[in-house]
């Protein structure tokens, strides 16, 4: 019977097709960097090891909002101003995993129809499968990779607010954060902890008959934020109002975030930033490494089997029954 596998590229294949902007080898890369292969994952080691030094020179931005804030709308429409100034963006959009089927739609490319056409844009959909943070595990890889293959902007679309979404604001230099006017008292619960990391609030589709409600809501998000702690990097956080749909005010955007990056970048700031995301991504897979060995010894697993049914069936107690692994 024929071998219909795929079979991978070498490291000097994908090194040089990475080199030379190639986005079918990118994508090839990316693809082995998620991979869970033991095979995949050695590559990846080794591939991600001979480009660093290509890496660190583009401005990566997170974007995040509730559903309905129009990412996708905004991405494409901020996206197509940044290549009509010539530059080459990448953007990293994480789909949604179901927590049944494990399956994803991935369908951001067909709601990007115009910047997934342009010749200086590249974007890649990944699931976000079990990680938390709302962005895939291998993001960061990803980035890396993008950057390697001369990617002036690099955008990472997460799935959404909510508790466990701020995980991007670890690997971004710039955190935007999306909303619309009239969202609800239901969100404020979840709204102030993105809120205090956001480099930038961007107040969407501000036209029609919300043009009104956006400006109020611009003025109500200012005054909120005089409230929280000031910047880290002492950054005053602007509030804009823009149209993704008319493409207004995404040059304001654009703008505010070249001054960001110009400041903190003078300051130090950037530097120390970027410095600290790579310890607690170290530390980050550290632990994960740690998990891997823990449930993956042999042993192990019929330990925790057994001491399992036993915590089910209320003999012992959890507390205990962790500390009798360790014993």
């Amino acid at each position: 019977m024929k071998d219909r596998s795929i079979k991978r590229p070498s490291l000097d294949e994908l090194t040089h097709g990475i080199d030379q902007s190639d986005r079918m080898m990118l994508s090839r890369a990316i693809t082995i960097v998620e991979s869970k292969l033991a095979s995949d994952q050695q590559l990846a080691t080794k591939l991600l090891d001979s480009v660093i030094h290509k890496t660190g020179k583009s401005v990566r931005i997170g974007i995040t909002g509730v559903p309905g804030v129009g990412k996708s709308t905004f991405i494409e429409s901020f996206g197509t101003h940044l290549t009509a100034l010539g530059k080459k963006l990448a953007v990293l959009s994480i789909d949604p995993s179901s927590s049944l089927t494990k399956g994803s739609i991935l369908g951001d490319k067909t709601r990007m129809t115009h910047l997934s056409q342009n010749s200086n844009a590249f974007i890649r959909p990944s699931p976000a499968g079990t990680s938390l943070g709302g962005v895939a595990q291998k993001t960061r890889e990803s980035i890396l990779l993008c950057e390697a293959a001369g990617f002036d902007v690099i955008l990472v679309e997460t799935v959404g607010v909510g508790q466990s979404e701020t995980a991007v604001r670890d690997m971004v230099d710039f955190f935007l954060l999306l909303m619309i006017a009239g969202g609800g008292d239901e969100l404020q619960g979840i709204k102030r902890g993105i809120m205090e990391m956001a480099d930038a609030l961007v107040i969407n589709k501000a036209d029609g008959n919300n043009l009104k409600p956006a400006n109020q809501a611009k003025k109500a998000y200012e005054n909120a934020l005089h409230l929280f702690p000031p910047h880290e990097s002492g950054w005053t956080v602007p509030v804009k109002t823009c149209s993704a749909i008319k493409n207004e005010g995404i040059l304001e955007i654009w703008s505010t975030i070249e001054t960001y990056m110009s400041t903190s970048t003078e300051s130090g700031y950037l530097t120390r930033q970027r410095e600290a995301q790579n310890v607690k991504w170290m530390h980050e897979l550290i632990r994960a490494r740690l998990e891997t060995n823990f449930f993956g010894d042999p042993a192990m697993k019929d330990k925790i089997t057994q001491i399992t049914k036993k915590v089910a069936a209320g003999e012992l107690g959890v507390r205990h029954a962790v500390n009798s692994l360790f014993s």
